[in-house]
C-alpha cells in the first residue's frame, strides 16, 4: 500500500483539485483507494458526495474507535467510484490539536509520539487498499506532520508566483526534518499548478523553480479544471482532446503511478 499526501502550507494552489484527480485516476486504473480528508474545510469529502456533521477522525487517530467506524463509500457517479472509500472531514477536525493535548498520556502509551498516530492506524489496512490519498489543510499543523510521517510520497502543488514559491521553503524545511527523524524514504514531487503560460512572469518563475527543484509537468489554469470540480467529474471523463486531459496524463506519466 502506497500513501500519497497532497500538501502545501499555502491555500488556493490547487491542492484539493489534484487530490481529487489523483484519486479518480487511481480508482479508474482498478486500484482500491482510501481518501483521508484532513482539512476541516472538507472540500475533498464533499467533492466525492460525502458530507457529515461531525468527523470522528480525532477519535480514530487516538484509538478510541476502529477504522470501520469512520470509513464511508464514495457517493460519486461512475463505476470507478466503487473503488473509493472516504474518511471524511468536518469543522470538528479544527479541534484536533486540543484533543491531542488532552489525550497526551494515552498517545504516549500507544504510539510514543503524536506524529506517529496516523502511520500506526494505517498499518491495519495495508492489505485492503492499494493507495491512500491524503488531503491536508493549508498550514504546518499536526495534520500535515502526521501525514508526512505516514506517507511514501508528498505531492506539492504550487503556483508560479512569488509568495507561493517563497512558502515552499518552510514546507521543504519541515519535509527534511521529517525525513531525517521519522521517515527516511519519504519522496516529494513539486507540481506547478494553476499555471498561465501566457504570462511572462509565470514562465520566469517556473524557470526559477526548476533551477531549485525537480518539477513535474505543469497543470494549467483552465476553465475545464473548475468545471471538473463543480460537476464532480474527473478530467479523464471529459474531452480527451482537451488541454486539461493532456496536462494530467503527462503528470501521471511523470509520477509513474
Amino acid at each position: 500500500m502506497k500513501v500519497i499526501t497532497v500538501a502545501n502550507n499555502k491555500g488556493g494552489v490547487g491542492k484539493t483539485m489534484n487530490a481529487y484527480q489523483l484519486t479518480c485516476h487511481l480508482a479508474n486504473q482498478g486500484h482500491r483507494v482510501l481518501v483521508i480528508d484532513l482539512d476541516s474545510q472538507a472540500n475533498l469529502s464533499s467533492t466525492f458526495g460525502v458530507q457529515i456533521q461531525r468527523t470522528l477522525i480525532p477519535e480514530w487517530l487516538i484509538g478510541d474507535i476502529e477504522i470501520e467506524d469512520v470509513v464511508l463509500p464514495s457517493e460519486g457517479e461512475g463505476e470507478f467510484h466503487q473503488n473509493i472509500d472516504i474518511i471524511a472531514s468536518s469543522r470538528h477536525l479544527a479541534n484536533l490539536s486540543k484533543l491531542l493535548i488532552l489525550s497526551e498520556q494515552e498517545i504516549r502509551r500507544g504510539a510514543g509520539r503524536k506524529e506517529r498516530l496516523l502511520k500506526k492506524r494505517l498499518k491495519v489496512i495495508e492489505e485492503k487498499y492499494n493507495y491512500v490519498v491524503i488531503d491536508t489543510p493549508p498550514m504546518l499543523g499536526d495534520e500535515l506532520i502526521m501525514a508526512l510521517v505516514a506517507s511514501n510520497k508528498i505531492l506539492i502543488p504550487t503556483q508560479a508566483q512569488d509568495y507561493s514559491i517563497d512558502g515552499l521553503e518552510e514546507l521543504m524545511d519541515t519535509f527534511e526534518i521529517i525525513r531525517e527523524t521519522e521517515n527516511p524514504n519519504l519522496e516529494f514531487a513539486i507540481i506547478p499548478s494553476m499555471v498561465n503560460k501566457r504570462r511572462k512572469i509565470e514562465n520566469q518563475r517556473l524557470s526559477e523553480l526548476a533551477q531549485s527543484f525537480q518539477i513535474t509537468p505543469s497543470i494549467r489554469n483552465l476553465v475545464q479544471m473548475q468545471e471538473s470540480i463543480s460537476t464532480k467529474t474527473p478530467i479523464f471523463e471529459m474531452n480527451k482532446n482537451s488541454e486539461g486531459y493532456k496536462d494530467y496524463q503527462a503528470l501521471w506519466e511523470s509520477l509513474s503511478l
